[in-house]
């Protein structure tokens, strides 16, 4: 049924604003017969949670229908709209409209129904607004929260980009995005871009791809863009970042079992932290039920910073809720949350706000130069800054897998049980670990974790890893270079066996006709300036070659104008920048960084060019 909207109203409203108000006419519309009856009406109210009289459902639909058809027609819920912007109040039914307002429901392409919320939905549009408005690059800012403008506003694949880069900064270099949109192939171009760069800052990309992107598929939009935010947000709520979190151990508990913490468990240890210094005698478990009632928040705010946050002793919660928010503007928290999210347990919204009150104001005394806690971080970060680049790129790698039960905040710490090791294992070869040998729990002791630890050498010999001397012990005790070692095989095993499934399942793909396959690329090309011998050839680190591939690859994915002759080490590095997401333009996973491209790792050189081989066999 398609809803026409009448003349007089079609001045009042945006196109976009009108799309909307079909979207939410068409959830009352069930049958879609273009009107919405008593039995439609009621189903609504059901969802929402109110349960009105027969009487009173055609009251409800009397104070709207000015042809006296006993239904509400399109024409008449725009003039509603209308009457609500107007008057600033719209009637029963307008009350009714925005309680539904929170959950849209869309479609899914099995023909379901999902719903996502309206109250995220607003507050990530505001968020985007503050923390990109103001980007040249984007003229559609700022988005208006009520509409559905986030979602078509991603549709060219630029905010999602520039939402990335807010959140990990130097993710994608904007030379490779195609700003002057000409046609769908640049847009499938940015969104490919904004997809694999979001895998590789940590996000769980499954499901969506660029056409959904260009689609402005709610449900799959909003997932990704929480993801995005929340790793904006957490970025630094880790010892790296702030030291003086070794505060936060509990009696008895290591530096080590603290960095297993994920950043959201982190955040509680920190609320309940103040609010035990505070005198309080609430301690928070999730940031739902219990920060509701806004008494913990009030203590909070007033314990890190008593000179500017006042307690909030209103007598009702969501007047509590207003004055916390209040006090947390006052503090510098750029907030998006609003007052019925806190009153409503809304655990996402919650959570980023605990978020930005930490990154604001952490209010946690600096470490004592002496102290045991510095000594044992300094000793623990004793790593060189080749291996922690490595830490982070396979991390994000095993993340990016989307394995139940498994997201990796720290590789060494995070891998010592043994069983994230052997479910990637199983992800790269599915099958190869029998899980009836495996000691699964989240409090196991020591034997049984050596027990896992020792599988994992079975299976991973079993999966011609070289694994020489190499005992279990060695992985429980955190052997970072080892377990590098290990990560790095299964990454390279992985990404074998995808070129191998692609060729057809039969002889396994090697390295050389990897190298070969690049350089019979490249020959083709009018250009054929490069080559490569092998991955660890040192013309490679110039970064010319893998441009000369992708070129070849797809033509229109990059502009040689912005490609420099790689003479010194600043053209080398633009250079190495620029071919990663020119990759990811071109569809390929990449996990490598430009130091990997500049300094010729043979490892992380072979992950790239093997992707791009993926990309071009799918």
């Amino acid at each position: 049924m398609s809803y026409e909207v009448a003349a007089e109203h079609a001045g009042v409203f945006t196109a976009e604003e009108i799309e909307q108000y079909r979207a939410a006419f068409a959830q009352f519309d069930a049958n879609g017969d273009g009107s919405i009856d008593e039995r439609e009406l009621q189903v609504v109210m059901q969802k929402v949670g109110v349960s009105v009289s027969r009487p009173r459902l055609q009251s409800i639909i009397k104070e709207v229908d000015t042809d006296q058809s006993n239904t509400i027609e399109f024409n008449e819920f725009v003039a509603m709209m209308a009457n609500m912007r107007e008057r600033g109040g719209g009637g029963a039914m307008a009350d009714v409209v925005q309680k539904a307002g929170k959950f849209f429901e869309v479609s899914g392409a099995s023909g379901g129904k999902h719903s996502f919320s309206d109250d995220e939905k607003m507050a990530f549009t505001e968020h985007l607004n503050h923390c990109l408005g103001g980007d040249p690059d984007l003229p559609m800012l700022p988005l208006d929260p009520n509409s559905m403008g986030l979602f078509s506003g991603m549709s060219t694949g630029v905010l999602l980009c520039k939402l990335v880069n807010a959140a990990v900064p130097e993710t994608i270099d904007v030379r490779a995005l195609n700003l002057n949109i000409r046609n769908v192939y640049q847009q499938i171009e940015n969104c490919n871009l904004g997809l694999n760069a979001a895998r590789a800052i940590g996000c769980v990309v499954v499901n969506i791809d660029a056409k959904d992107v260009i689609a402005a598929k709610p449900i799959l939009i909003l997932a990704l863009v929480w993801q995005i935010v929340k790793i904006q947000l957490m970025a630094n709520i880790s010892l790296t970042s702030h030291p003086e979190l070794a505060r936060l151990l509990e009696p008895g508990e290591s530096l080590e079992d603290f960095m297993k913490l994920p950043p959201e468990q982190i955040l509680l240890r920190w609320f309940n932290y103040h609010l035990a210094a505070a005198g309080h005698p609430k301690r928070v478990k999730n940031f739902s039920g219990d920060v509701k009632d806004s008494t913990a928040y009030s203590a909070l705010l007033h314990q890190i910073a008593p000179a500017t946050c006042d307690r909030a002793g209103e007598a009702d919660a969501p007047a509590r809720a207003t004055h916390v928010i209040r006090n947390a503007k006052n503090l510098g928290v750029e907030s998006f949350i609003k007052p019925k999210d806190i009153c409503s347990g809304n655990a996402k919204l919650n959570m980023a706000f605990v978020a930005q009150i930490f990154n604001t104001c952490p209010a946690l005394d600096a470490l004592e130069e002496d102290s045991e806690a510095l000594r044992a971080l300094i000793d623990f970060d004793d790593v060189d800054e080749g291996d922690t680049r490595e830490e982070r790129i396979f991390r994000m790698w095993i993340n990016s897998l989307n394995i139940d039960g498994v997201y990796v905040n720290n590789l060494f710490t995070d891998t010592k049980d043994g069983l994230v090791i052997l479910k990637v294992m199983d992800k790269v070869q599915p099958g190869c670990v029998d899980w009836k040998k495996v000691n699964i729990g989240a409090n196991l002791n020591r034997f049984k974790k050596v027990e896992n630890c020792n599988y994992c050498v079975v299976v991973g010999k079993a999966l011609n890893l070289s694994l020489v001397n190499v005992g279990g012990l060695d992985i429980l005790d955190g052997n970072k270079k080892l377990i590098l070692a290990i990560i790095w095989q299964l990454l390279r095993l992985y990404t074998l066996n995808m070129l191998t499934a692609l060729a057809g399942g039969g002889r396994a793909i090697t390295e050389a006709e990897i190298v070969g396959w690049a350089n019979g690329k490249v020959s083709k090309t009018e250009r054929c300036t490069t080559s490569m011998t092998s991955f660890r050839d040192p013309s490679v680190g110039n970064a010319l070659f893998l441009l000369d591939l992708c070129a070849a690859l797809e033509p229109r994915a990059l502009d040689w104008a912005m490609v420099l002759p790689g003479r010194d080490a600043a053209e080398k590095e633009a250079n190495a920048k620029y071919v990663i997401s020119v990759a990811r333009k071109l569809g390929a996973t990449v996990f490598l960084t430009w130091e990997d491209i500049v300094e010729v790792k043979p490892k992380m050189l072979m992950t790239f060019i093997a992707a791009l081989m993926v990309a071009d066999g799918q």
